[in-house]
């Protein structure tokens, strides 16, 4: 199984050489292309933090580059995903059971981390068209819930890599902070009186914000829903399909 780099993140796109990143082996004649497959998602899992970690750099320095690394990243999942689709099903045909199951899974991750690409190139998008300066406060709750959100796709990488649910519980764990910055955002921007434009309320001008929002909201839920799939492959069962008495604390 490939390993991450230890290196220290920098705004903007981070390369291969500046970043925490994948190898992907070519496989030779006598392997098989599962592996690879495995390790792309691997790659992408950590393309997907970059892109969220970047969200936060341009919410907070203002860097263009950031901004040019989220379309990026965005695009490199898009590739990733076509890659996986075209290949898994004849890689499933060759493996047993346990291996069939990794690669189901990889499957499932890559949706999520494909969406996870749209919504933080989305949410930058609707931000990217303001004229007026994004709020203090808005600016500061947003930043807040893409580091948390970078910060839950690092466990989702680490607990893929290593088939440990520990990784997949603090995703579960940070999941409701997520939602509750969201929600409290929602809340300022909808209870705000009238401003001096007739019929007009802040809730409605700042409705680009609302968007941003509820798009690293979704993330989060894709975080989440990639979380539940590593509890899968460590328990051998779906936690989807189990009485919802995991604790989380």
């Amino acid at each position: 199984m490939p390993t991450k780099s230890r290196t220290k993140r920098h705004p903007g796109r981070q390369t291969s050489t500046q970043a925490s990143t994948v190898s992907v082996r070519h496989p030779s004649a006598d392997e098989l292309p599962e592996d690879e497959l495995t390790a792309l998602v691997l790659r992408a899992c950590l393309i997907a933090r970059d892109a969220v970690f970047n969200v936060r750099e341009l919410l907070a320095v203002g860097s263009r580059l950031a901004f040019l690394a989220i379309k990026d990243c965005e695009k490199e999942l898009d590739q990733i995903e076509r890659k996986i689709d075209d290949q898994l099903p004849g890689a499933i045909t060759r493996v047993g059971e346990a291996k069939a199951r990794e690669l189901l899974a990889c499957l499932k991750f890559i949706t999520d981390l494909e969406r996870i690409g749209d919504l933080a190139y989305s949410a930058v998008m609707q931000l990217e068209s303001r004229r007026e300066k994004l709020p203090a406060a808005d600016s500061k709750e947003l930043i807040e819930m893409a580091s948390l959100l970078s910060e839950m796709l690092e466990q989702v990488h680490d607990g893929f890599l290593r088939r440990d649910p520990a990784y997949a519980q603090k995703v579960l764990r940070s999941d409701p902070e997520v939602d509750r910055l969201c929600h409290a955002l929602f809340r300022r921007h909808l209870a705000e009186q009238t401003t001096g434009e007739p019929g007009v309320r802040t809730g409605q001008r700042n409705f680009d914000i609302l968007l941003a929002a509820q798009a690293l909201e979704r993330i989060g839920d894709h975080a989440k829903n990639l979380a539940e799939e590593i509890y899968g492959l460590a328990e051998g069962r779906s936690l989807r399909h189990r009485a919802r008495k995991l604790e989380y604390s």
